[in-house]
Order: C-alpha cells, then structure tokens, then sequence
C-alpha cells in the first residue's frame, strides 16, 4: 500500500534534488550538463554579500517568528475556550466561523485585508477616527514598520481555527475523571486548565514546535507578494519573493537555487537542534 507513496516521494522529492548542481554553476538552460561553467561557491558568496539578502533574510526569520509564536498561543487558547464550552449548538457555531477563512485563497483573503485597511473606507481606520484615537486616517500598507503586524494578524485570523483542531483532539484524550476529582478536590476551572489540560497538551505542542522550527524560513509567499508594495517592500519581500524576483524572474537559475539550498540547510539545522533539546529535557520530540 505504501509503494505508490514511495514512487511519489522519489519522483518530486528526491529527483529533483539533483538539480541543486546548478548552485554550483554559472548555469545556463540552452547548455548540456557537461558544457555548464562550474562557479563553485560563488552564488552563495554573493547571497551573503549583498545587502538586500540580508534585509530579506531579516524579514524572513522575523515573520516567521511573529507567524509562529502568534499561532500557537491562539491556537492553543482557542482550543482551550472551545473546550470549556458547555453549550455544543455554540461551540459548533464558533468553530465552524473559525475555520472558514482556511478555505479562502489568499487572492480573496488579501482583499479582504486591503480593505479592511483601506484608507477611506477601511473598518479599522473608521473605528481609529470615530474613537479619537488618532486624528487622521493612517495608510497602514504603505508603511513599512507595519507590515509584519498585519501579517502576523493577518495569517493568525485565516488559520487559528483549523490549527485548533490537533489540540481538540489532545483535550478529547484526556481522561474526564481528572477534571471530575479536580472539581471534587475544590479546584476552579481556571486550575483544572492549568494543572491538567495544558499538561495533556504539553507532548503535541512541543513535537508541534519542532516541526515548525523546520519550516523557520517558510514565512509564506501569497500574503507577502499580494499585500507588498513599494512603500513597504523593505519589510515585506521575504525568501522565497527574493527567489522569484531576483532569481527566476532575471533568468539566474543559479542564485534562484542556491538560496533554496540555504532554506534547507536552515530548516535541517533547527529541526535537529530543537529535537536534541526536547531530547536532553526529556520532553515528547521526532526521533
């Protein structure tokens, strides 16, 4: 049953990667193999030398920081609220409003965003005014300083509700005579949450965060590339927008591969780290 996974996972996964060469080349598509230039390390020497990179590299790891931290922390109390919902009729009603903005495309989800922004008749600049809280309307996608807050905001709202569901699942495996003697013993509700649920959740959030420091420079592409523009692409042109624009796009293969080599090597580096030290904590972990 496993073989045509296998055969998948050799064919797009494994094959492909022989194609890394062309990092090491001065790589041109009309060329045979045999007739590509051999540059070595010279691509990557540029990556790190050039001043954009390190820019795009800084906004990279910084909203895939703000991404991560911000989807686990709602995730996890959303999953917790849900869970201390008696009412099911209600409880479905928040859930299945959570999850729908996962089913959006982010062209559409986008727009929703540009124009919750918008300057004129966005809802947020609108509440802004009506409030007092600021005296003018502020153009908020045309400064730089925030475009990792709404994109933070903005990944938090269309997936905290289906990144709820694998800590639903941890709370359904909790064994309800534990809250029921907690409660007996005088425990509030507030306890019972602390002293068992979050404990319950405690092995599927860590493997969860090794596995998303795997990803650290996977900080998107469709929000970053929908909602970036020239007033603030200082802050909003991240990895993989570096690999379209300045590798793909100009037609260098080359550089396009070697900064996809670099994400990898990243992603190994984290995701062995993080897993040796759940490891020496003697905390749940991969392998």
């Amino acid at each position: 049953m496993t073989v045509p996974f296998v055969i998948w996972l050799i064919i797009f996964k494994y094959v492909p990667v022989w194609g890394w060469t062309m990092a090491f080349q001065d790589f041109k598509p009309a060329r045979s193999f045999s007739e590509q230039k051999w540059v070595g390390l010279e691509h990557f020497y540029f990556l790190f030398q050039d001043n954009t990179f390190l820019i795009i590299l800084r906004n990279t790891f910084a909203m895939s920081f703000i991404n991560m931290v911000l989807g686990f922390v709602t995730a996890i109390l959303l999953a917790v609220l849900l869970n201390e919902i008696r009412n099911m009729g209600f409880k479905r009603i928040v859930q299945t409003i959570s999850y729908m903005p996962h089913f959006i495309s982010w062209v559409v989800a986008a727009s929703i965003v540009s124009y919750t922004l918008s300057l004129e008749n966005g809802i947020i600049n609108i509440l802004l005014t009506t409030f007092n809280i600021v005296d003018e309307p502020i153009l908020f996608l045309g400064i730089g300083e925030y475009f990792w807050g709404i994109i933070g905001a903005a990944e938090t709202w269309k997936n905290v509700g289906w990144n709820t569901i694998i800590y639903l699942a941890a709370i359904a495996m909790i064994d309800q005579a534990q809250y029921e003697a907690a409660e007996i013993d005088g425990a509030s509700r507030i306890q019972r949450i602390i002293h068992i649920t979050i404990p319950a959740m405690q092995p599927v959030i860590v493997i969860l965060v090794i596995m998303n420091l795997g990803y650290i420079l996977e900080s998107g592409f469709e929000p970053q590339y929908l909602l970036g523009n020239p007033m603030n692409y200082h802050f909003s042109e991240n990895l993989d927008i570096f690999v379209l624009k300045y590798g793909i796009s100009m037609g260098n293969f080359s550089l396009a591969t070697a900064a996809g080599i670099f994400k990898t090597v990243v992603a190994f580096v984290f995701l062995f780290a993080a897993n040796g030290i759940a490891k020496k904590l003697g905390q749940a972990r991969l392998f």
